[in-house]
């Protein structure tokens, strides 16, 4: 078996003018490594991890797409908040005015039974159809 030359020289990586002398102008491309294929696969999952985590920021259970829903829902519910409070109002001074002022009380006995006070003519119009 031969023994490798101690004194043989090293071999030199290519140069500029290496290339020049080359007949067809190109050198053969390098053979991708372990290490440079390992690169390439790690940033392949970096690339889908981190798409992952947008698509998951933006249409996720609690992504934008969701907190904008939401906040839509929450405009929806404070007008309605306001108007059953404006109703409520509304409500609770008819019946204080109920309590304490007697026209009132005649006013809706009047609107909502039909009464009417003794010594008057109720007079009741009907709509008559034209022929």
């Amino acid at each position: 078996m031969p023994r490798p030359n101690p004194i043989a020289p090293a071999r030199q990586p290519m140069t500029e003018s290496d290339t020049k002398d080359d007949p067809h102008g190109s050198t053969p491309a390098p053979k991708p490594t372990l290490v440079s294929r390992g690169r390439r696969v790690l940033r392949h999952i970096l690339i889908l991890v981190t798409a992952v985590i947008v698509i998951d920021a933006v249409a996720g259970e609690r992504g934008l797409l969701a907190l904008l829903q939401a906040r839509r829902e929450y405009r929806i519910l404070e007008l309605s908040l306001a108007q059953a409070r404006a109703d409520n109002a509304g409500l609770r001074d008819h019946a204080r005015r109920l309590r304490e002022d007697p026209e009132a009380i005649e006013e809706e006995a009047r609107r909502e039974l039909g009464l009417i006070m003794p010594g008057e003519t109720l007079f009741i119009i009907k709509d008559v159809e034209k022929k």
